[in-house]
């Protein structure tokens, strides 16, 4: 399993804690409101706002936050203007790194980016200098407990998924197309309740870090995530799992 793996599914941990601060609700509002904007406001008919509505009942966010979350993305209540902007750039040890953001303010996020990526021992890069490093996949998690290997394989292969890794202790990851996604996903509902499932940049190949370089790199991400515009951190490093463990613990 990548480190990078591990590393979402301590966020998605962590996640749960910062709802209660509320910080994962100004985050998720904000891309229910981008959704809406971008794609409208029926998420039967809008992929990425039905994937945002799941992130938020996922931290328990309350149906009228919701609500009006989708209204002020479809212009139904006013609402300040969001803009989604990606930011590209380099870890230590070389890590390549992708921010999708949601922001308010087009001129200090860059800045703050900018400021975080020094801080940690990184460098902001320019448009296109890491994209060609990821692919555009849909990743879906499935517990081990809940199902039999062969069966989920055939399962979610015959609804047109890519491919499943089984190196993970806990779960086993199915890839998808981004269009064969949601056919996957419905398939896979059928049978069982998967523990998470998103679109998202997958590397192409991962860079191994270990060490200082390590925690260097682990305490950038935690920072980036962490700030208020940031919906999503992607990066292609490994960590051995006991390193994570430790660095984690």
């Amino acid at each position: 399993m990548s480190g990078h793996s591990k590393w979402a599914t301590i966020k998605r941990s962590k996640g749960l804690v910062d709802a209660k601060r509320g910080k994962m609700f100004t985050k998720v509002g904000k891309e229910i409101m981008a959704a809406a904007k971008q794609g409208g406001g029926d998420p039967r008919m809008n992929p990425r706002l039905r994937t945002a509505i799941a992130a938020g009942k996922a931290v328990n966010m309350p149906s009228d936050n919701i609500k009006k979350a989708i209204m002020k993305g479809t212009g139904e209540l006013a609402a300040e203007q969001l803009d989604d902007i990606i930011y590209e750039g380099f870890g230590p040890g070389g890590v390549a790194i992708m921010v999708e953001t949601t922001t308010d303010n087009k001129n200090r996020t860059p800045s703050e980016m900018r400021q975080l990526f020094s801080k940690y021992g990184g460098n902001m890069g320019e448009p296109g200098s890491v994209a060609w490093m990821f692919e555009k996949k849909g990743v879906i998690e499935v517990p081990k407990t809940a199902m039999g290997e062969e069966e989920l394989m055939t399962l979610a292969l015959d609804a047109g998924a890519d491919d499943m890794q089984t190196d993970d202790k806990n779960n086993y990851t199915v890839t998808t197309a981004p269009t064969q996604f949601d056919a996957v996903v419905e398939k896979i509902k059928t049978k069982v309740e998967p523990e998470s499932a998103e679109i998202t940049m997958v590397p192409k190949t991962y860079m191994a870090v270990e060490g200082k370089t390590a925690e260097s790199l682990l305490k950038l991400l935690d920072a980036l995530d962490d700030h208020d515009d940031v919906q999503k951190v992607h990066a292609n490093f490994d960590i051995d799992d006991e390193l994570m463990e430790k660095l984690r613990g």
